[in-house]
């Protein structure tokens, strides 16, 4: 049993640790793709490339969240104290709340980008 016990705890660091690496790939990627859309603004300086900018770097760091709060959760599932659940849980809020926040100001974007697409369009 001990031994079943030690091979969950190695596979729960390795999840772990894919989610968190996962996270930190995803931050990066958003920010290279965040810079070179940033970049086309300074040909096209108007308000809709830089909401397209912001947008595409929001999902990225939307999805990177999601990684963050899965590796907290892996993290706590061998044994938790009471303690570990009380910082999963500050944790999760947080994380949770700016998810929301985040998915908000990008449908909001979306909704910009849309609008600005339809009026130069027409």
């Amino acid at each position: 049993m001990i031994e079943v016990e030690s091979n969950l705890a190695v596979l729960v660091g390795w999840i772990e640790l894919g989610a968190n690496l996962m996270s930190v790939l995803l931050v990066g990627a958003g920010v290279i793709v965040a810079a070179y859309k940033l970049l086309q603004t300074v040909r096209r300086p108007d308000l809709l490339h830089y909401n397209q900018a912001r947008l595409a770097f929001t999902r990225y760091l939307v999805l990177a969240l999601e990684f963050q709060l899965a590796a907290d959760i892996v993290r706590t599932a061998i044994e938790p104290s009471w303690a570990d659940l009380g910082v999963l849980a500050a944790v999760a809020a947080i994380r949770t709340f700016l998810n929301f926040f985040l998915q908000r100001e990008m449908k909001n974007e979306e909704q910009e980008v849309k609008k600005a697409l339809g009026s130069t369009g027409s």
